[in-house]
């Protein structure tokens, strides 16, 4: 037993030395390729080895044939370690750089490809998270280009709004002032109801300007869709009058909901409105409100004959207002955008599609609890 641990603590003290050195070199190389560490690694693992298996040998006094027949078994095994850590450092270098040069690719505004064949588990997880990450930057470059899109349209639209109302208001203005004017009275109710228009704007951008800051403070309470739906027909009933438009609200289920009545009356104002004046002289506006499953829909039902496939999906962007047909006569394309980021705040839906002669407006809101 004696001897046992004799040679243990011999062998433990070659393979020590062995260890600190390689521990040094391990720390000197550091910041070098992959390869150079693994070589490293396999050249301290042999080199304990060889080391502790000579310091048993001399320790038991081995004549020089059984030396030199243990060393040669030592180096031949140093020789194919070293071989084989090399050749695994290459591949793993080599796996390496082409994952750095495909997410180049990617970083430059393109996007990312893994590399072909096999690859460590580590490297095959780097590239995955990539490849998702890649994803994600080609759906947020695509969101900035349509916010940018969008901000350049409303740009354009609200120059081309204002500029019209404020022309024809300098015009009114220099009437009156020179006393040129045939009807006074006509020309301030003129320039009233113009002014009340770019109020209206005004108003509208502040608003949405609030929504896309997230500072829309809302003051949630119970209330029933029957009288939120009551209040928003009360309210558009005078236009819908003038122009010959009948609105409908027989569906409607006294459900409960958690929202702030003031923001939620003005996007179900802003739908009405919208619906009224795209729907002809005769026409009507259906409003429903049904309970389904764990969410509230309103739907508001116009006849504008409906909106182009093509449209769609942009009639709550920023500033859209499509063709002429349905272009407001004092919008600028932020009315269903308001609606949009009001309802989202309520942790809503809004959407659209088309039906038979016209297209539904839904509105999608969580039911208050029982």
């Amino acid at each position: 037993m004696r001897d046992v641990l004799l040679m243990a603590a011999f062998a433990f003290l070659g393979a020590a030395a062995a260890g600190l050195l390689g521990a040094l070199a391990l720390r000197l190389v550091r910041g070098r390729s992959v390869a150079v560490s693994l070589t490293v690694v396999a050249a301290v693992a042999v080199t304990a080895m060889l080391t502790g298996t000579l310091a048993v040998a001399w320790a038991m006094f081995l004549s020089p044939h059984d030396l030199t027949v243990v060393t040669t078994v030592c180096a031949m095994a140093a020789v194919v370690s070293l071989a084989t850590a090399l050749l695994l450092g290459r591949w793993v270098v080599a796996r390496s750089n082409a994952l750095a040069l495909a997410a180049r690719s990617f970083g430059d505004g393109g996007s990312f490809a893994a590399p072909d064949g096999q690859a460590t588990a580590e490297l095959a997880a780097l590239g995955r998270e990539l490849a998702a990450t890649s994803a994600k930057l080609a759906a947020s470059r695509e969101r900035e280009r349509a916010l940018e899109s969008s901000r350049r349209e409303l740009v354009a639209w609200i120059s081309h709004d204002l500029r019209t109302p404020l022309a024809g208001l300098r015009a009114m203005s220099e009437a009156l002032e020179d006393g040129v004017a045939p009807d006074p009275d006509r020309y301030l109710r003129r320039i009233r109801t113009e002014v009340e228009r770019l109020n209206t704007m005004v108003g509208d951008l502040f608003e949405l300007s609030r929504i896309h800051a997230g500072a829309l403070s809302l003051s949630p309470t119970r209330i029933s869709v029957y009288d939120l739906i009551g209040d928003a027909l009360a309210g558009v009933d005078p236009l819908a009058r003038e122009l010959g438009v009948q609105l409908i609200g027989d569906r409607v289920d006294p459900v409960p909901v958690e929202v702030d009545g003031k923001e939620m009356t003005r996007v179900l104002g802003n739908l009405l409105v919208n619906a009224v004046r795209r729907t002809p002289a005769d026409g009507t506006v259906a409003v429903t409100a049904e309970r389904e499953a764990d969410t509230v829909v309103l739907s508001v039902t116009d006849g504008c004959g409906g909106i182009p496939e093509e449209d769609l999906p942009r009639v709550f962007d920023t500033g859209w207002r499509g063709t002429n047909a349905r272009t407001p006569p004092a919008g600028a394309g932020l009315g269903l955008a308001i609606v949009r980021g009001i309802v989202e705040a309520h942790d809503g839906q809004a959407a659209v599609r088309n039906v038979d002669g016209g297209c539904r407006f839904e509105v999608r809101l969580p039911a208050a609890a029982t």
